[in-house]
């Protein structure tokens, strides 16, 4: 079944893109839930209009996305967290890498960061997804806090 995306769905595409997917996937969860809609001959022709006439806005979005990974990757993040020894009293996670980012001046949601669960002190990279081109990876330490 040829679907075209409403929505950016993990593991899958990104809007406006057209995918081949099972039919109970895209019958069953992915049209209800409003990620998708069929991919018929008039909604091809609509969606290639859309994305010529959008084509020039999407350079603007990548330079800003570039820019702001350029930043980024400027960034030495250090987070801080109760330890004993080099093993965390609770984990760190992207909650506390986005608050990281906050303070550093910088505004990620948390979804667009992956990282995995932290247990342990050290050096770690997350992977930050600005836009479906630009992607960065992100080092961060983790420090025992002093007490």
């Amino acid at each position: 079944m040829e679907l075209i995306l409403k929505k950016d769905v993990q593991n899958l595409g990104f809007k406006d893109d057209i995918v081949t997917v099972k039919n109970g996937y895209g019958r069953n969860y992915l049209i209800p839930q409003g990620f998708a809609q069929l991919a018929t001959a008039s909604a091809k022709k609509v969606l290639a209009e859309n994305l010529k006439q959008r084509a020039h806005k999407e350079a603007k979005i990548i330079a800003d996305a570039k820019a702001t990974a350029e930043a980024l990757k400027a960034l030495e993040i250090k987070i801080a967290a109760k330890a004993g020894g080099e093993k965390l009293f609770g984990s760190i996670t992207n909650v506390d890498i986005v608050e990281a980012l906050e303070k550093a001046g910088q505004t990620i949601e948390r979804k667009f960061i992956t990282s995995g669960i932290v247990k342990r002190t050290g050096k770690y990279s997350a992977t930050v997804r600005l836009h479906r081109d630009v992607i960065v990876d992100l080092p961060y330490e983790i420090v025992a806090e002093k007490a």
